[in-house]
Parts: C-alpha cells; sequence; structure tokens
C-alpha cells in the first residue's frame, strides 16, 4: 500500500489574516493619539479655570520668580568679582614659565590678559589655529591676536626666527581680523625677526618684556610700542 500524502499546509491563508490585523491596528492608531490630546487639553482647560479663580497664586509665582533672578544676579556679580580679584592678583616669575608646558604656557598668557581686563581671553591654540593660540579685547576695543612660543631652555633656546612670523603675519589681520598682532616668548628673536616684525606692524614679546609683564601689574599695552589708539570698547568677534 501506498503513504498517503499529507496535504500542504495552508500559509498563504494566514498571511492575509495578519495583514488584515495590522489593518485594523493601524485603522486605530488615530483615536489613540486623540483620546491624549482631548485628556490633556480638559486638564489644562481645568488648570487655567483653577487659576483664574485664584489669582493670587499668579503673583506670588512672579514675585518668587523675580526674587530667584534678583539673588542669582547677585551671586554671580560676587562670583564675578571674585574672579577679577583674584586675576588682578595673579604674577608669574618667568622661572615659573620656563617650566611649563606650551599648552600651559599659552593658558598663562590667556589668564594674564584676562588680568589686564580682557574678560572675554580665550585660549585657542591647536589643531588648525592659523598662527592665533590666544585672543582677547581690551577695555579700549582692540582685538588682540597673540601666537605664543614657548621655550624650555629660557633664552638659551633656540631664537624665535621669521618664518613663525610668516604665519602669523599671514593671518593675524586677514583672518582673525586682529588690531594687535602679537608673538610671546619665554625666550629670544633673531636680529631678521625683530626686522621683519618692525617692517609689518608685529609686535614681539621677548622674555625681558614676559617678565615684566607677568611679574608686575601693568598691561600689556602700557609695555608696547606703538600699539593702535583705542576704537571704544566691544566684545571679540
Amino acid at each position: 500500500m501506498s503513504a498517503r500524502r499529507r496535504p500542504p499546509a495552508r500559509r498563504s491563508a494566514s498571511r492575509p489574516r495578519r495583514k488584515q490585523l495590522s489593518r485594523k491596528r493601524q485603522q486605530r492608531h488615530p483615536a489613540a493619539v486623540l483620546i491624549p490630546v482631548v485628556i490633556t487639553l480638559w486638564v489644562v482647560g481645568r488648570l487655567l479655570d483653577w487659576v483664574a479663580a485664584n489669582r493670587w497664586v499668579v503673583v506670588v509665582a512672579l514675585a518668587l520668580a523675580v526674587a530667584g533672578g534678583v539673588l542669582w544676579y547677585r551671586h554671580r556679580a560676587a562670583q564675578l568679582q571674585e574672579e577679577q580679584e583674584r586675576a588682578r592678583a595673579l604674577r608669574y616669575q618667568v622661572e615659573q614659565l620656563d617650566h611649563l608646558h606650551h599648552r600651559a604656557f599659552e593658558h598663562a598668557v590667556r589668564d594674564l590678559m584676562f588680568r589686564d581686563g580682557c574678560t572675554d581671553a580665550v585660549q585657542v591654540g591647536g589643531a588648525g589655529d592659523h598662527g592665533a593660540d590666544v585672543k582677547a579685547t581690551d577695555p579700549y576695543g582692540r582685538r588682540w591676536v597673540i601666537q605664543c612660543k614657548h621655550r624650555k631652555a629660557g633664552s638659551a633656546g633656540s631664537a624665535v626666527g621669521t618664518p613663525d612670523l610668516h604665519v602669523l603675519n599671514g593671518t593675524g589681520r586677514p583672518v582673525h581680523r586682529g588690531d594687535v598682532v602679537v608673538l610671546v616668548t619665554n625666550g629670544r628673536f633673531s636680529r631678521p625677526a625683530v626686522e621683519f616684525a618692525q617692517s609689518q606692524r608685529l609686535h614681539l614679546v621677548d622674555r625681558a618684556t614676559l617678565a615684566a609683564w607677568a611679574g608686575g601689574g601693568r598691561p600689556l599695552w602700557e609695555l608696547l610700542r606703538a600699539v593702535p589708539p583705542p576704537r571704544g570698547p566691544g566684545p571679540l568677534s
């Protein structure tokens, strides 16, 4: 006797049912979204009715908000004043700066600019800095673009030459829109670098000038010659 073959399972019949169920579920979605919206609107309406009946709550909330804003402003102003007082007392011996990492040296220059009243002083040195390590706006509205060259050996290290100045000169004004373009080092400059800086209106801060600036209380623009005149206070753009 030959074995009877079982009829193949009817899978095709189950698929249309699943599609029908999914379509029914999709048809229910608008109602499922509409009901929470209606409930939310009802709750908001009830809340507005309650606020209208108890207006004193709004007055108290506004008073608390104003008081909180005033307290926060006073606290922030006190913090800023403390930061400025600490900054004004900042002093560095040039030997301290010799032992810094070159990135920490950039941060030290930024802090000195902040000490002198450049509240927006920022360290920007790194990959793609286009020759600028520190940017700041002084109290007279002049934009400062500063490049830092740290030498571990101080004045005994290699002199900063014209190639570094070429980069700064090419980006300081056209790219960074600086009014005062400066190169700061704890070392020294070569003679060609000094001559090139004079011809291009670049300002050089060598070890001696850095020592006077970092160790004293005078701002950098009082130590440099031929600094552009004030242009009026304004933030760094």
